[in-house]
């Protein structure tokens, strides 16, 4: 029997993929990648699977499921001794919440926002993951990969990632860029970052821009994402989802004040205006829990995430996207775009 890609998402919805490989080691790794790549055969890199979106007919080419392990600190070297911290290198395929977890009980600073979050490592500076007031750009010092197009290894310091929001050079080519390793820069102590999202703020008791014990910023985010069904739970179907569907819109000075007086607006540094999407959806008449009678619904829990009831399809998840886009167009003249990569289908 073909590999169903519906269980290795989180949505648990994609048809079969035309063969899997698991790669355990970075040299599995690269030649998974190579020899499809010779071949001309399509690649689809999955590790948590936490961001697909895969069509029902599947996958009809390579996917290959990256596993690679490893976690190196360097408290002593030049490097970190220059940073007053810690360099840490990672392999693509660690799971992302593991290391969140270990940084925290390390007294590793930077990360601790970024908890519960779904997905490997190698993944993250390609989305340039972010959450509650921190992104991973803060902290990536360098992401060394496999460039499919040069056939060699090539690293990236941070300053040429081309980070913005939830965005990267790795994304705007994602044919061309294999994640190998990523390495973070992180601050030794036992407070966190400064704090810089009102709603952890006022959960931990502090102000914005007030440092926290790094234990309490952990459980308060993962406290915050379970009430929004953001931890991932076998027995909750609000969290088979990819996360949020839509990123936040970047409007233009126009854009946003053509919006109602009581919608969010957070000035940006290249003097766009970023809005919420979930304030839009739900003030377009589309409440938690939302369904077009499909088994696929708006989460009870939180209006951004799509998810499966149980026995849906990519199909019917795509037919309740493009109600929403459609329904928050028409309500305020902003186009919602998808978060999570879509395979095989589009919107």
């Amino acid at each position: 029997m073909p590999e169903l890609l519906s269980d290795l998402t989180t949505l648990r919805l994609g048809g079969p993929a035309a063969e899997l490989v698991e790669a355990t080691t970075e040299a599995e790794l690269v030649a998974a990648v190579a020899e499809a790549d010779a071949a001309g055969t399509p690649v689809l890199l999955v590790a948590g699977g936490s961001n697909l979106v895969v069509a029902d007919e599947g996958f009809a080419g390579r996917v290959v499921k990256v596993a690679t392990r490893g976690v190196v600190p360097d408290v002593e070297g030049p490097d970190a001794a220059a940073c007053g911290g810690v360099l840490v290198k990672v392999a693509a395929g660690e799971s992302w919440d593991d290391l969140v977890a270990r940084a925290v009980a390390s007294g590793w600073v930077g990360v601790e926002a970024l908890s519960g979050i779904p997905g490997s490592v190698g993944a993250t500076p390609v989305q340039n993951v972010g959450a509650y007031g921190q992104e991973v750009a803060q902290t990536i010092a360098s992401v060394r990969t496999w460039d499919r197009v040069e056939r060699t290894q090539r690293t990236f310091a941070a300053a040429d990632c081309g980070f913005g929001y939830r965005h990267s050079r790795f994304k705007a080519d994602p044919d061309r860029y294999l994640v190998l390793e990523v390495t973070f820069q992180l601050r030794l102590g036992s407070l966190s970052a400064p704090v810089g999202y009102a709603e952890l703020a006022r959960r931990l008791g502090v102000e914005v821009g007030q440092r926290a014990p790094l234990g309490d910023v952990r459980d308060a985010v993962l406290a915050l994402r379970a009430g929004k069904g953001m931890v991932l739970d076998e027995a909750d179907h609000d969290t088979w989802s990819a996360g949020s569907f839509f990123t936040n819109p970047r409007l233009s000075a126009e854009q946003a004040a053509a919006l109602p007086a009581d919608a969010p607006r957070y000035a940006q540094p290249d003097g766009r205006v970023k809005t919420s999407a979930a304030w839009l959806i739900e003030h377009a008449g589309l409440s938690r829990g939302y369904s077009l009678g499909a088994p696929v619904s708006l989460s009870t829990k939180h209006t951004l995430a799509l998810t499966n009831r149980g026995g849906g399809t990519t199909a019917d998840l795509l037919a309740l996207a493009r109600a929403v886009r459609d329904r928050v167009e028409q309500a305020y003249g902003v186009r919602l775009v998808n978060e999570p990569v879509l395979v095989g289908v589009s919107l």
